[in-house]
């Protein structure tokens, strides 16, 4: 859109956020002293009239909501080329999608008072005779009250309809993973038990830190948190039934749930059990509460560590679990599992953007949410990366044996000078080789007998086009025997 510094009263920030038809911006009214939001339909879409009367129809739904739990709608007005905006409140703590990238999974207490929350604000909607159609932790936004206390609002209704108008709709909708059967089924007809079933995904996402699969095809969440209050997982799982007739009769009754489970937590000794770590590994650890399972706690093994030796770092669980300056106790469960037949399974990182294939037997526990590159002696931050194992606990000590695979992306700094450093004094190095892909070269370090009797290897890739960055870390875990490394590299997706 052209350059903009006002919208009617409202003086232009900053963009908030871009959709399919519209742009968000960070405004400041000057005549009431206050931010906004102030949403304008995108300039390709302002010659379709449907898309405009879309566009409207979110203004007046949030309007006909009218609730402290549903963002709020100030004013409305047109551009002097013609385009819509509307104004509406701003959420200055941003949405759960940004909390769970930044934090991993929640404490569990946590987690369920904001599903909690945000199903109330779904049960506003639907008392209204809105069914909202996409909730998602994206759409749920967070706004700090004058208190200091956190509230949660519902927003974006773009999707949304009447109620009276659902039980005909003949077009999907909703977004992957947090979609209803009916709802991905043209003409099947919805109500707000589809809203119902999205909460419990919305849950499921901030307790395990991973977006559920399929319908029917849920990993029940006690499997990605060992920790977790059965109970808890049950209401999770009944609310992401595939047959609505099996959910929680209302979004009022999935939040009554919640919050009795989340004012009666069950202990978890293991999640609150803190390891001493050793000087020099990542500051400014989480305090314990925040840890999800007790292999979670452990610092990366330092194999062999001897005085005036480089320091072998064995990369895998914890560190891709080292989010944006958070120690390994602020690990996230966030990885998507597809099905790939007899070759293997897919597993991708939270963000989509890292993907490989493995072996069936090694996808067993998962992780998805990132790593911070500082754990390979490269610049901090919060990167995209997935760890997959048979167990990911005994993966930081080479004596136990473990199968999986590390991918971390790194924007800056040089991973092959950090791989190529790296020492295992207790398995023995078979060299090194490069390594050519259709989209990535580099370097691939090996070691065999290590002591759990497989093999290891380290490799640093860069792009095959020239570019400097991203480069790639992969760390392989495997029996010894049969190579896996080159398959592996091979079936590596990055976006």
């Amino acid at each position: 859109m052209p350059s903009l510094e006002r919208i009617g009263r409202y003086r232009l920030e900053r963009r908030l956020g871009t959709g399919a038809f519209g742009t968000v911006w960070l405004a400041h009214d000057d005549v009431l002293d206050a931010p906004v939001a102030v949403k304008v339909l995108a300039e390709n879409w302002a010659h379709r009239l449907d898309v405009r009367e879309r566009f409207l129809s979110e203004a007046r739904l949030l309007r006909k909501a009218g609730s402290p739990r549903v963002v709020q709608v100030y004013d409305i007005g047109e551009l002097p080329d013609g385009r819509p905006y509307f104004v509406m409140e701003y959420a200055d703590g941003g949405t759960l999608d940004d909390l769970c990238d930044g934090a991993g999974p929640l404490p569990v207490p946590e987690a369920l008072r904001l599903t909690a929350q945000a199903a109330r604000s779904a049960h506003a909607l639907h008392e209204a005779g809105i069914v909202h159609r996409d909730v998602k932790p994206g759409n749920v936004l967070l706004r700090t009250a004058p208190d200091g206390t956190r509230r949660v609002l519902l927003a974006d209704l773009g999707l949304a309809k009447s109620l009276a108008e659902a039980s005909g709709l003949t077009l999907a909708a909703g977004s992957a993973g947090y979609r209803p059967p009916e709802q991905a089924r043209a003409g099947a007809g919805i109500d707000a038990r589809a809203d119902v079933y999205a909460l419990g995904a919305v849950g499921y996402r901030l307790v395990t830190g991973a977006v559920p699969a399929a319908p029917g095809e849920v990993v029940p969440p006690g499997r990605l948190r060992p920790d977790l209050d059965p109970a808890v997982g049950r209401a999770l799982m009944r609310a992401l039934e595939p047959d609505r007739e099996r959910r929680p009769v209302d979004a009022a009754a999935f939040a009554a749930e919640l919050e009795a489970l989340a004012e009666n937590p069950p202990p978890t000794p293991r999640s609150r059990r803190r390891l001493t770590r050793s000087p020099g590994h990542l500051a400014h650890s989480r305090p314990a509460t925040h840890r999800p399972t007790a292999h979670a706690d452990r610092p990366p093994a330092r194999v062999g560590r001897a005085p005036g030796r480089t320091r072998a770092l064995v990369l895998a669980a914890a560190a891709a679990a080292a989010v944006a300056g958070v120690a390994v106790g602020g690990v996230g469960i966030a990885v998507v599992l597809r099905p790939a037949g007899p070759a293997g399974v897919v597993v991708q990182d939270a963000t989509g953007r890292v993907g490989v294939r493995v072996p069936d037997g090694w996808a067993r526990q998962l992780r998805g949410s990132g790593w911070d590159p500082r754990v390979l002696g490269l610049p901090a931050g919060h990167e995209p990366g997935l760890a997959v194992a048979d167990d990911l606990a005994r993966w930081q000590d080479l004596g136990a044996d473990a199968r999986g695979v590390f991918a971390g992306l790194s924007e800056h700094g040089d991973v092959t000078a950090r791989v190529n450093a790296l020492a295992h004094p207790g398995c023995h190095y078979t060299g090194a080789r490069a390594w050519t892909g259709p989209h990535w070269h580099g370097r691939i370090r090996a070691w065999t007998g290590c002591a759990d009797g497989g093999r290891l290897t380290e490799t640093a890739l860069v792009p095959a086009g020239g570019a400097a960055q991203p480069q790639l870390y992969v760390q392989i875990r495997q029996p010894d025997g049969a190579d896996a490394t080159d398959r592996i590299l091979r079936s590596l997706r990055v976006t």
